[in-house]
């Protein structure tokens, strides 16, 4: 019926109104007055939805006729993706009022962009996984442009722009050809015509094609070419956007098509997912090592961390579906509290994202260097931290899958990942003296958030906060 249809995609609905009902408002009471109000009223609706959706009951239901699913899966991603969202939010505010760029669109497109991330890892149909998908996307291109009288901002924002649509264009054409092997739009419908063990050779051009164009959502090499330049061009706050909630929810969206839609057929996209976790992991950490801006470091961090992420869902089964939530529950935090620190990174009032302005950040401001050392041990998989369980996960679900080589070769990216983090931390602590070092830290909420990021990194050790228990009923839900 379509009452219970509704009430399924009732938050979805809601936040869209909400952003919509926020866009007209703004633009007919004086604009960008409402604008600080509106990314704290924006950030509570969003935290509000999380805890909604966490406590709605369980098992799995589907609506308007398998094209949206309601599962552990998708309320695990959903609630990740609103929280590390309404974070972002929250944090950026301060950055974007004190350069003007804190405008009303900014809130109402990031909601809109949460919206598309809620319906990609709800998608049951390529159709509305191709609404979701440009959802996101849409909001994302014009955020990253958001520094309007900006070269560097315009470029990344057309950069992402071009990309994306041939990102799209790939993935349309493999809908197209799955469509047409298929005949039918559903996952429920492809799996079936996939069948167990084997694959028809125009179906599987289609998944290749449809694993490009989500490659390119995640920055997964060799689609990555984006990535470095839209985050050291676009502002600060939206880089950290970037790196959060999309990054969740494409990883999302790569499970449940692979599964829900080719899960017969594992051993026809295990090796293309090994591939790309291979690729992207080396290729991320090498490219890092001799990077000098630290958000174009964070890019290429991201798309290492990518590549582990990519090794749980390489292995097929629940036990890596499962590492690869929690991994990139894990990612998301770190990253919240990394960005919170660059956020804080100034000198004279002027944002500074020079690794090298870190130098001596002990001396002058012990706590700052001591959260961010957490933070980049843990961004390494140093144990005891919390980072160091996330890798653990999927090297265990990789060798589970009888990849052992890919969880030996992940070991080795590991270990060239972990330079260039350690670096930041030998400059931190044992750098050159310098007159040019940033500021001491003016936010407290920026200090808050780094500060219970860390705390994350040190805790969670002793149970993961209970997301283990949430992600193995969520992988279940996925694979089963």
């Amino acid at each position: 019926m379509l009452s219970a249809d509704l009430a399924l995609i009732l938050p979805e609905i809601l936040l869209s109104l909400f952003a919509m009902v926020a866009l007209i408002g703004a633009v007919y009471s004086g604009k960008d007055a409402l604008a600080r109000p509106l990314v704290w009223v924006t950030s509570a609706v969003m935290l509000a939805l999380a805890v909604w959706i966490a406590t709605r009951g369980p098992g799995a239901r589907t609506a308007f006729d398998g094209m949206f699913i309601a599962d552990t899966f998708a309320r695990f991603a959903k609630v990740t993706i609103l929280v590390s969202a309404a974070a972002v939010l929250a944090m950026s505010q301060d950055y974007m009022a004190r350069r003007g760029l804190l405008r009303f669109e900014y809130p109402c497109l990031v909601a809109l962009a949460a919206v598309g991330m809620m319906m990609m890892v709800s998608a049951g149909d390529l159709i509305a996984l191709y609404m979701g998908l440009e959802l996101q996307s849409l909001s994302l291109y014009v955020v990253a442009s958001l520094r309007r009288e900006s070269v560097r901002s315009t470029e990344a924002g057309l950069k992402y722009f071009v990309l994306g649509a041939l990102s799209s264009g790939l993935l349309l054409y493999g809908a197209s050809l799955t469509y047409g092997y298929a005949g039918t739009t559903l996952f429920s419908g492809i799996i079936e015509a996939a069948g167990e063990g084997s694959v028809s050779l125009g179906l599987l051009f289609g998944l290749v094609f449809l694993a490009a164009g989500l490659a390119f959502k995640i920055s997964a090499v060799p689609f990555h070419m984006w990535t470095p330049d839209v985050y050291e061009g676009a502002p600060t706050p939206i880089t950290a956007f970037f790196a959060t909630a999309p990054k969740m929810a494409a990883m999302g969206l790569f499970a449940r098509l692979l599964h829900d839609a080719f899960g017969g057929v594992v051993g026809d996209w295990q090796q293309i997912i090994a591939f790309l976790s291979v690729l992207s992991m080396f290729l991320g950490g090498i490219a890092a090592i001799g990077q000098t801006n630290i958000k174009r470091l964070m890019a290429y961090s991201s798309i290492a961390h990518m590549g582990f992420a990519l090794m749980g869902l390489a292995a097929g089964t629940a036990l890596g579906v499962e590492a690869m939530l929690i991994y990139m529950a894990i990612y998301v935090t770190m990253n919240v509290g990394s960005f919170a620190f660059i956020l804080s990174m100034e000198r004279d009032g002027q944002p500074v994202t020079e690794i090298a302005s870190l130098n001596l950040l002990s001396k002058t401001d012990p706590g700052r260097a001591l959260v961010m050392l957490v933070l980049l041990f843990s961004l390494a998989g140093v144990p005891p931290l919390l980072g160091f369980f996330g890798k653990f996960g999927v090297f265990r679900a990789a060798v589970d899958a009888d990849l052992f080589w890919l969880a030996v070769l992940g070991g080795i990216a590991s270990v060239i990942g972990a330079f260039y983090y350690l670096r930041i931390v030998y400059l931190m602590y044992f750098g050159a003296e310098r007159d040019d070092r940033i500021d001491g830290n003016r936010s407290g909420l920026l200090w808050g958030i780094m500060a219970l990021s860390a705390f994350a990194m040190v805790a969670g050790v002793i149970n993961l906060f209970g997301i283990e228990g949430a992600a193995a009923a969520a992988a279940a839900a996925l694979v089963d």
